[in-house]
């Protein structure tokens, strides 16, 4: 099931674009966060911002926002948060409009927190404690006590409680900022690229701790990222901004197995892209322009059948290797799940099992 809605003017034909663009045009007011053709136009040589955008996000998933730089992934985190306002268009918070800095004092929803990739706003030389417990008032001091306990265990950081910020590691950093943003118990998180600076073995562990208080809390995530592999495995929902528009959404899965356009194909993967008559090289007659072919969907056999292909280049990664084949001018990537199979003097057939034309 979609549970973001997204129409954009001019928005192609075909699923699941259609279904968005209904969808859209049928949200109403008891939506829990929702964008309403929302534009936020930063003029230049190169305009940047966000154009008439209209999105539906549901309360208790993660919702992640992607697109190249320069897409404006931030500046929509920014809109809905109501850290920028609008050059046109509105965003509502339970069908409550979100006033922007020009409106209110204190800019950024009381109902919403976010965190980045920096962490200025720490106090480096107080305890992680006094860092996490500043945020709750002093009128119930059981109560300051056991939220600043229960947070810090969340997300696996009562070990710390007593350490002062400025001898933690990067990502204990960050772990500390997004405790103090759970604190106070928003009912929305938002994350602004915030693993950047953090190893990827705590990466992982902060992105599992952070799926588990969503299961556990109903807590609301927005994620704006780069990464595929973070949103990936992290995400329940993705939105594809292009160039300051909305190009399309839905679950990983599904925009990795079957991407409306080469543009979200790009974003999730590291795929082969082919011209048509090239792809004729692998069998493939296609009626478009290009071809994509991802790593794993191809597979390398050194025997009985036309060898064609030379290995030009081994990467090992471990558990599996990734073969750089070529054909005359033509080069693919592969995945080889048998590592040493191969050697850089091998000449190979290539089995293509799925491939997608745009």
């Amino acid at each position: 099931m979609v549970k973001h809605d997204v129409y954009n003017k001019g928005c192609p034909k075909g699923w699941p674009f259609v279904l968005l663009c209904i969808f859209a045009a049928m949200a109403s007011s008891n939506s829990f966060l929702q964008a309403k053709a929302v534009s936020k136009v930063f003029p230049g040589a190169q305009q940047g911002g966000i154009k008439k955008a209209y999105l539906n996000i549901q309360p208790g998933v993660i919702t992640a926002i992607i697109g190249q730089s320069g897409s404006g992934k931030s500046t929509l985190l920014r809109l809905l948060y109501g850290l920028l306002t609008p050059d046109s268009g509105e965003v509502l918070f339970k069908g409550i409009r979100v006033w922007g800095p020009e409106e209110k004092l204190i800019p950024g929803h009381d109902a919403m927190k976010m965190v980045t990739q920096h962490t200025d706003d720490l106090n480096l030389f107080a305890k992680v404690w006094d860092n996490v417990a500043t945020l709750l008032p002093n009128t119930d001091v059981k109560a300051k006590h056991e939220k600043t306990e229960q947070v810090l265990k969340q997300l696996n950081m009562f070990h710390l409680a007593d350490q002062k910020v400025f001898n933690l590691s990067g990502g204990e950093k960050q772990r500390v900022a997004i405790a103090r943003a759970l604190v106070v118990q928003p009912e929305v998180l938002l994350l602004d690229e915030p693993f950047n600076q953090v190893d990827t073995t705590f990466r992982d562990g902060l992105q599992q701790d952070i799926r588990r208080i969503v299961k556990e809390t109903g807590l609301t995530v927005i994620i704006v990222s780069h990464d595929p592999a973070e949103v990936l495995s992290m995400a329940d929902e993705l939105v594809v901004l292009k160039d300051g528009e909305l190009l399309e959404a839905g679950s990983p899965k599904l925009l990795y197995q079957e991407p409306q356009s080469l543009y979200t194909a790009r974003l999730l993967t590291n795929c082969n892209v082919l011209e048509a008559e090239d792809a004729r090289a692998l069998g493939i007659k296609s009626k478009k322009e290009k071809v994509v072919i991802y790593p794993e969907w191809a597979q390398a056999d050194s025997s009985g059948k036309q060898l064609d292909w030379a290995v030009k280049e081994i990467r090992f990664k471990g558990a599996y290797e990734e073969l750089l084949l070529a054909h005359e001018a033509i080069e693919l990537h592969v995945i080889n799940r048998d590592p040493g199979r191969f050697d850089n003097y091998s000449h190979v057939h290539v089995d293509v099992h799925k491939y997608l034309e745009f």
